[in-house]
């Protein structure tokens, strides 16, 4: 379903920007980058669908339809970011971990 396609389109994604950005596919000094890419990548899109469960969560407990006024019917702002909002984080961890 929609888990699995976001999961991968997003490591497709990742690996057309890495390797345009000059992320490592391989080598043979050193560890390759690209497959900590894509570990980190793996782990932000389930981040993302967290992010996304926890705030329909949220909605459901405060009996609210939509996150906010802006956007009435389709969930409000926070509905449309609420993924971004719990993946860049743990992207930004993972680059810094394993220096990509």
């Amino acid at each position: 379903g929609g888990m699995f396609g976001g999961l991968v389109a997003g490591l497709l994604v990742a690996t057309a920007f890495g390797l345009g950005f000059g992320v490592d596919a391989w080598q043979l000094v050193t560890p390759a980058q690209l497959p900590w890419l894509l570990l980190v990548t793996v782990v932000a899109v389930f981040a993302s669908v967290l992010g996304d469960l926890f705030e329909s969560l949220l909605k459901r407990h405060a009996g609210a339809k939509d996150s906010g006024h802006i956007i009435p019917g389709h969930g409000g702002v926070l509905d449309r970011i609420d993924g971004v909002l719990a993946a860049l984080p743990v992207f930004a961890i993972g680059k810094e971990i394993f220096g990509l």
